[in-house]
């Protein structure tokens, strides 16, 4: 083969390489594209926050409320407190690399899809204060990233999946505010969740809501307070005895103070000395005074 003909195929080769890697870029932008698409024709949007989504341009990336890493592919959907309504689809769970899907305070409705479960870099999914039904999906145990799951403020129904409790990662929960039922974990990652993150389900129960659950045994009481004996001192004294006696010496010495004060400032004071002046002044030798005085003085 001539060096003509093996540069030609290596030409072509490279062609072909930066050819199928372009194609794989297009395709995953454009998958990521389409189910950010289905989900836009899914949802009612009165104001019109999606109109910049448009399937026709190469990747979402251009779109308003959506954000990508520097692979171009999307990292996050914000389209919270955005008044959209309708339902969500099962195309979300195509975007591999998601972090935050950020729906809160919409008027979406209908159940959760379970291929949310495929969003395994999920950090953040927020989707209270919607109109959400149905049962939280247990595929969610599959986000081994999640650190923050807020679901308040629906109609989900359901028991909570045992399964949550082995998101090692997650910080934040809060699932009050439904119609959920049944047992509420308190073992694994939701050890660390107060009763707060799931007030208001009148149905659930368990250690952490303060509720029995039907058919099992009534949460013990707390054992009474017993106050412990007082501690006997070396010569039979207790020591509640010598702290008492303690008490009212202090008290004492407290009282005596000021006479003990007023006593030593009386020593201190220096001797005050009163003459009878008029007697002395019918003296007319001031000379005499001033020697008897002097001699007083020396005495």
């Amino acid at each position: 083969m001539s060096k003509e003909g093996g540069g030609g195929c290596a030409a072509l080769l490279l062609v072909f390489v930066f050819s199928a890697s372009a194609l794989i870029w297009l395709g995953k932008a454009n998958m990521e594209g389409d189910a950010l698409h289905s989900l836009r024709t899914s949802l009612q949007d009165p104001n019109n926050v999606l109109q910049s989504w448009d399937p026709t341009l190469v990747n979402p990336c251009t779109w308003f409320h959506v954000t990508c890493n520097n692979d171009n592919s999307v990292i996050r959907v914000d389209l919270g407190n955005a008044a959209l309504s309708g339902q969500l689809v099962p195309q979300l769970g195509l975007l591999k690399n998601l972090q935050y899907l950020e729906l809160y305070s919409n008027n979406i409705s209908g159940p959760i899809p379970s291929d949310l479960g495929n969003l395994t870099s999920l950090v953040s999914l927020d989707l209270y204060l919607n109109s959400f039904s149905g049962p939280i999906p247990d595929t969610l145990e599959k986000l081994s990233k999640l650190r923050f799951l807020r679901l308040n403020n629906n109609s989900l129904t359901g028991s909570i999946p045992m399964s949550l409790i082995n998101i090692t990662t997650l910080q934040v929960l809060d699932l009050s505010n439904n119609r959920l039922s049944g047992v509420v974990p308190d073992n694994g990652s939701f050890s660390l969740f107060t009763p707060i993150s799931f007030a208001n389900n009148l149905d659930l129960c368990g250690p952490v809501t303060g509720k029995p659950c039907p058919g099992s045994p009534p949460f013990s009481p707390p054992p009474p307070f017993v106050p412990s004996p007082p501690v006997s001192l070396p010569g039979g004294n207790s020591a509640t005895g010598a702290v008492a006696g303690g008490v009212a010496a202090g008290a004492a010495l407290l009282f005596a103070a000021p006479a003990i004060a007023f006593a030593w400032w009386r020593r201190r004071k220096p001797r005050e000395y009163f003459f009878d002046v008029p007697g002395w002044f019918r003296c007319q030798n001031f000379t005499a005074i001033y020697i008897i005085f002097r001699s007083f003085l020396t005495t």
